[in-house]
């Protein structure tokens, strides 16, 4: 029987020694590479587009009705229905002070405070109609419910697409809130 010769004396060993430490090291590498690779592959977080909607502390109210400025408002804790009409732009000239909600009442979180216009009597009150597809800048401006960036907006559309198939369009294409939709219908037409 021969004896076969060693490359290295004491190989065994060494390979015993050695062994564990490239596993590890192996392992280690092969970690960090994956790691790195799933991160340059995860999609970006999604970024929500500003939505107009208030910063997320505080209640929640929705002012709709006859105020100047009806829309969703961040309010502080203890405010009362008052700070919530008042920071909606106060009442308008339309609003029925008599069938006001509790001006007093505590706000609560997602709350809707409801402004009553005045019940209109026969031959008391006349609306006068604007035509979306024909009302000039300063026409626009004064609809209830309508902002000056809003009526810039209408007369921006309809130059470049000829004008409006219904005044739904309004929220559906130019992004205008259902409160202040809810209000301005009544003084529109087409």
């Amino acid at each position: 029987m021969g004896h076969t010769p060693h490359l290295l004396p004491g190989g065994r060993r060494l390979l015993l020694l050695a062994l564990p430490l490239l596993l590890a090291a192996g392992a280690a590498a092969g970690a960090y590479v994956y790691t790195s690779a799933a991160a340059s592959n995860a999609p970006a977080p999604a970024v929500v587009a500003n939505l107009d909607a208030p910063a997320p502390s505080g209640l929640l109210v929705d002012v709709i009705g006859a105020v100047n400025h009806p829309g969703l408002y961040r309010m502080a804790r203890g405010d009362r229905v008052y700070d919530a009409i008042a920071v909606a732009g106060g009442l308008t000239e339309d609003a029925d002070t008599q069938r006001l909600p509790d001006l007093a009442g505590r706000l609560k979180d997602g709350e809707q405070i409801k402004v009553p216009f005045l019940k209109s009597t026969p031959g008391s009150v006349v609306i006068t109609r604007t035509n979306l597809n024909t009302a000039t800048l300063e026409e626009l401006e004064v609809v209830p419910g309508f902002t000056v960036a809003l009526a810039q907006e209408v007369i921006d559309y309809r130059t470049n697409f000829g004008g409006f198939q219904n005044a739904r369009e309004l929220v559906d294409i130019l992004g205008m809130s259902e409160a202040a939709y809810a209000i301005a219908r009544r003084y529109l037409t087409l």
